[in-house]
Formats: structure tokens, sequence, C-alpha cells
């Protein structure tokens, strides 16, 4: 498959290239209108200009935004048809890719993946007559000012803002700004060459908590390259952790039905009603679409369904910051309870039947079985022969017997 958890990805290269010009023609052919955007990355522009060449060759009409977040293109689509966002989201700057959007906001689903794999395989250009035209739009104010009309900040509450010099660089200095907030600003200048790795992850962030600390705010808000993700630290200088947030956003916004990821903590049961799907925000996207109110997973993605189907940095950011000057953040964290969890890698050559053989409908998704105290997921490592096995538990030694419960049952079915 070319596409993966949440799009296509890989380091720049002809390949890459050549698909970017095959995606455009597949879009235009099954779409008439594409809006079209690009992360900071320096390979941004050439790969959109495919894209969009791709889109003009085959008759169709090109909406193109220039740098945007992930999130304001994937609202831009509302106005056309497709959408199409240059980025590899949190990858380093030597990789980049593609994301493609419904109406919605919500990724392609399997099926529509599928498709377009189909029409990949041929392209689909037109004569002279018939070539399409390119037009240059402003995809960022009609997202901001929705966010705007959501969420309001208390004048005076102080955030850092770290746009790891990615395409929130474009958006959330402005929108925290007129929210209410008072950001201070760093890594965002949107230079294509990222001032700290991209993925927003806590030993990727040293020096934040510091700052947090110093300057007495009242939190700090986080992106990756193309913002659709946002972590953040709490008003003590802390990180907080993925599937803190989780219950952090479902509280505050009493959301009753929560969609989320096979390898969330069990916490979040505590709050709300939960459906699971396979990890990545495409399968949290696809299974909003027939349930739930507020949907996320623990790396950072969380997709607010009134505004979009698309996860939305720039909006978990503003409307963080609107918790923070209502509540004391970190008096909220310290009552989230933390559960242990475990996990192992254990080298095995044939990982993918194997997970297969234990009922996974996909050997990368794997299974989750779940008990009174705890749950385990063995799932098979998409790079390497390596079964990777997660086990949560109420405590230490619950956690411990769901991994031999784990460890248990793949034995079985290697010696089956």
């Amino acid at each position: 498959m070319l596409f993966g958890s949440s799009g296509i990805r890989r380091k720049f290269d002809q390949t890459l290239i050549d698909t970017a010009l095959n995606v455009g023609s597949a879009l235009a052919f099954r779409s008439s209108g594409i809006i079209v955007g690009m992360d900071t990355r320096t390979t941004g522009p050439l790969l959109t200009n495919m894209v969009v060449a791709g889109i003009l060759g085959s008759g169709g009409t090109a909406f193109t935004a220039g740098i945007a977040p992930t999130p304001s293109i994937a609202f831009a689509t509302r106005t056309a048809q497709a959408g199409c966002m240059v980025t590899a989201s949190h990858n380093p700057e030597e990789y980049n890719g593609l994301k493609l959007f419904n109406p919605d906001g919500s990724s392609f689903t399997r099926p529509q993946q599928a498709e377009m794999e189909d029409l990949l395989a041929t392209p689909h250009w037109t004569d002279w007559k018939h070539q399409g035209t390119e037009r240059r739009i402003d995809a960022i104010t009609p997202h901001r000012n929705a966010i705007l009309d959501a969420v309001s900040v208390k004048e005076g509450t102080s955030v850092i803002l770290d746009c790891g010099n990615g395409a929130g660089c474009t958006m959330s200095p402005a929108l925290l700004t007129e929210a209410g907030a008072k950001p201070v600003c760093i890594n965002c200048d949107p230079s294509g060459h990222f001032g700290r790795p991209s993925e927003p992850l806590e030993e990727n962030l040293p020096y934040l908590g510091e700052m947090v600390r110093k300057r007495g705010a009242h939190c700090a808000v986080v992106h990756d390259g193309d913002a659709d993700r946002m972590m953040a630290f709490d008003n003590r200088g802390r990180y907080i952790g993925g599937d803190c947030l989780l219950v952090l956003f479902a509280k505050y916004l009493g959301a009753k039905r929560v969609v989320t990821t096979s390898d969330a903590s069990m916490v979040i049961e505590q709050v709300a009603d939960v459906k699971r799907t396979s990890v990545g925000d495409t399968f949290v996207s696809e299974q909003l679409l027939s349930w739930g109110d507020f949907g996320g997973e623990p790396s950072g993605a969380w997709i607010f369904p009134k505004i979009s189907y698309c996860p939305d940095g720039p909006y978990a950011a503003a409307l963080f910051c609107e918790i923070a000057s209502e509540w004391d953040i970190a008096e909220e964290i310290d009552s989230v309870p933390v559960y242990p969890i475990l996990r192992e890698s254990i080298p095995l050559e044939t990982a993918r039947e194997t997970v297969l053989a234990l009922g996974a409908e996909s050997p990368t998704d794997g299974i989750r079985i779940a008990g009174e105290d705890g749950w385990f997921l063995i799932r098979a490592s998409g790079t390497e022969p390596k079964v990777r096995i997660t086990a949560e538990g109420l405590n230490q030694d619950s956690a411990k017997k769901m991994l031999a419960k784990a460890r248990d049952l793949l034995r079985k079915r290697e010696n089956a």
C-alpha cells in the first residue's frame, strides 16, 4: 500500500516527485476542484507544483493556498471537492508527503485510498484544449475566524508558543493573540529548517518547562511541522502526556462519546463512553463520521467534529489557552489517574503472519484484549521483524499480569 496511517510519506526523492504528479492527475479525474497547500519544508514548492501540474494537465481546477496548517487546508476543502496537503507532518525535513481530504475535512478513507492507488496506475491527461486552471485562495482566514467564533481566552493569559518552524507559524501566533492570549513565540519563523525535532515529544522540548516557570506563564503549546498536532505544558512547566490531554479536553468540552486509538490509556473510560480504532488519526476521523463528540490520540492529534474531521492543532492550542485561563491546569492534571503501561518488543521473523493468526484484521493494527483491571495490545512492527506488546493495568502487578497474558498468547500461537 502506498498510503500509511496518515497519507503518503517518504524521504524526498524522484519517486515522491512522480507520485505527486500522478496524485494530482488522479485527484482531478475524480474531483473537479482541489484545494492544495503545503508546510514549510524546502521541498514543498516543488512537490506542490507537481500536484498542481497533475491537476491542470487532467483538466481540473487547483485552488492553491501556499503555506498553511494542514487543518486549514482541510477546513477550506468544504469549498471544493477534495484537498491535498503537501507535508510529512512530524517527520524530519528530509521527508515529505501528501495528505488527502474530503469536503468535511476527513482524511480519505481506506476504500478511497484503494481507489486512488488504482487511479495512480495511469495518468489521466487531457488535450491542450481542456487544460485546467489555477486560482490562489486564502485558506487561513476562514479557519481562524471559525476558531475565534468558538474560543475565547481571558485577557492576559500568557502562553509560550513553539511552532517548530512549521506551518503553524502562519496561523497560531495571530490566532492566540486575537483570541485574547499573550503568546511568547519561539521557533515561529517558517524557514523550512526545523529548530528542533518536529515531533512534539517531551524529550524534544527540554527548554520549555523552564521557560514557563521563569516567565510565570499559564501554559505552553507546541506544534509539529504541519500543525495538525498540539501538545502542551501546564502552569508548573510540566509536559502533559497525551492521555491526560485527552481526558482534559473531554472533561472541558463535556464530551460523552470519545473516539481514540487502541494504544490510548483506559483512563479516558472514566469520563466518557469510548470507541477505539487502529493507531492513526485517519482511523479516528473515519469513526467520528458516524459516532462521537470528540476524538484524538495520545500523539497529539485532536479532532473537533463541530469544526472539522481533521486533527486541528491551532484549534487545540486556542482551546487549551481558554482552559488555562479558567482552570488551574496543574491541579486538573494531578487529579487524572496515571496507570502503569509496559512495552516490549519481541524479534519474530513471522511477526505479521502470527498476529494475523491471532485474529487481527491487519498485522500492524494488531489485536487488543481487555480485562477488568487492564488490557494488552499485540501488533506487528511496520518496519522490523518484531512483535510489539503494550500492556496497561490499574497497578504495576496487574500491568505485569496483562503483559504475561500477551506473552503466553503469542507463545501458544507460535507453537501451534
